[in-house]
């Protein structure tokens, strides 16, 4: 879904009846961001701390491990 994701912190501005953000310059340049561009924004009130915070509570039936052999095998970077 994601090809990279950038974590920032900005805060908000009255924008009219609305409410924006602006993107700083180097986050802009480093993802490079167009203006008029549409993107996808992940929009947070408190810190996300936990993965479980992103995703919610997951259950599997292997362990980490496992899964990240399967992983590996399955992409097969050739280590």
């Amino acid at each position: 879904m994601y090809n990279y994701m950038m974590e920032i912190k900005v805060k908000t501005k009255k924008w009219g009846n609305s409410i924006g953000i602006l993107i700083p310059k180097e986050a802009a340049k480093k993802e490079n961001i167009k203006p008029d561009q549409e993107i996808t924004v992940l929009i947070s009130a408190k810190p996300i701390t936990r993965g479980k915070d992103i995703w919610g509570t997951m259950k599997f039936s292997k362990s980490t491990e496992e899964l990240m052999r399967e992983v590996d095998k399955e992409l097969d970077f050739g280590f």
